[in-house]
């Protein structure tokens, strides 16, 4: 039975079987202490004083950028830009590099995307009158990446995909999109908020050309996240947003700006956020993502054989999802399930998951969704079970 590190997270006190980690994961207390000191005893703005702590705080802040390029096989951290999340990335990457996009150019998406991922180019495509392209997804619940591969065109400026389905949980094969979109002469953009937390991350090895993830599902603090991106490509953008710690020179008449990443982090920056960012790394690598990745592929196949079961559940998704596991119970609605599970002390996720256009792919109006972190452990998989057992019994629903 995998050990679930529980009681490294003080918000995990009780008898809670917190199940909504591909929401947001729990904080360790090693982040929180490193967020409170970042706040408290070590707390100065960076880059701009020239006294000691000042100093010692951008050593700090600049020492947690060069983290996270490790940690994602960056070639340098100057291809690390904070953001405030995945969200905020995404939308850098449309009105900055999506700037230069002329009408008639395409983007090419899939059905299985965020709305971070879908609405953002759809107001550049309004403002730029561009085509935006949507793939198909498999029966199991995969990016048809045959059919995506074949609807990238010579037209084709840009293709944008989950490396993890946030409802789902199938797993892309990066490497192998990103190869034909640059066949086409397009790039490659990754929304990797659900992968992050779950597998080790390769920037040359998965070949994109963006990537995207938001710390607070990386164990970390909320409102910080990573916009990674080859240097060349950052050096070409403009600046998105003007203010503070983003130029070189200003004058009335005109303003010069700093290289990336500062050129991308307009104003004082997250700067407790991006020492408690640090933080969770440090805390996920003290665990090993190998580790974290069998941990979880265990309690998904642990849960899809329990709910599996009972025939009046749905489960969506292929049977390898990557720590996620949706499903729905014939004639419940899905906030009803979350309801009956809280009140036996299990949080799951129900609602569209951000995902509408999803659903009607799916041909529900929501589902349920268990996610796992490095907390949860087999006795949750069977509170779960249990808890939906006792939903198909007040509900009638055939078992």
């Amino acid at each position: 039975m995998p050990r679930s590190h529980r009681d490294d997270f003080p918000g995990l006190a009780g008898n809670w079987a917190y199940l909504d980690t591909a929401a947001t994961a729990q904080k360790p207390q090693m982040v929180i202490d490193a967020i409170a000191r970042a706040y408290g005893t070590d707390y100065a703005t960076v880059h701009r004083g020239v006294y000691a702590r000042s100093a010692d705080m951008t050593v700090a802040f600049e020492a947690a950028r060069e983290k996270v390029a490790r940690f994602m096989g960056a070639a340098s951290p100057n291809e690390v830009v904070f953001v405030r999340g995945a969200t905020e990335g995404i939308n850098l990457i449309a009105q900055s590099w999506g700037e230069r996009l002329e009408a008639g150019d395409r983007i090419l998406i899939t059905q299985l995307e965020h709305h971070s991922n879908i609405v953002p180019w759809q107001l550049l495509a309004a403002h730029k009158n561009l085509h935006l392209d949507v793939a198909p997804i498999t029966a199991d619940g995969r990016i048809d990446e045959a059919a995506l591969i074949a609807m990238i065109g010579p037209r084709t400026r840009l293709v944008s995909i989950a490396h993890v389905s946030n409802v789902l949980g199938s797993v892309a094969d990066v490497p192998r999109i990103a190869a034909a979109a640059h066949a086409q002469g397009a790039l490659l953009l990754v929304d990797g908020c659900q992968a992050a937390p779950h597998m080790t991350l390769d920037m040359t090895a998965l070949g994109a050309d963006f990537y995207v993830w938001s710390g607070h599902k990386l164990y970390g603090p909320t409102g910080i996240g990573v916009l990674w991106a080859r240097a060349d490509i950052l050096e070409s953008m403009p600046p998105w947003q003007g203010g503070g710690a983003m130029i070189e020179t200003v004058t009335y008449e005109r303003s010069t700006f700093a290289p990336p990443p500062q050129r991308f982090e307009a104003g004082t920056p997250h700067i407790a956020g991006a020492i408690g960012l640090a933080a969770a790394v440090d805390y996920v690598e003290s665990i090993g993502l190998d580790h974290i990745q069998a941990h979880e592929a265990e309690l998904v196949a642990a849960t899809r054989a329990a709910l599996g079961q009972l025939n009046s559940v749905r489960l969506f998704g292929p049977d390898d999802s990557a720590g996620i596991v949706s499903f729905a119970i014939d004639g419940v609605h899905p906030h009803d399930i979350g309801t009956i599970l809280d009140e036996a002390g299990v949080a799951i996720r129900a609602g569209h998951h951000c995902a509408q256009p999803l659903m009607g792919v799916l041909g529900v109006p929501a589902t349920a969704r268990a996610s796992f972190g490095i907390y949860n452990d087999l006795s949750d998989v069977a509170r779960l079970a249990a808890g939906i057992e006792r939903v198909t019994r007040i509900f009638g629903a055939q078992e």
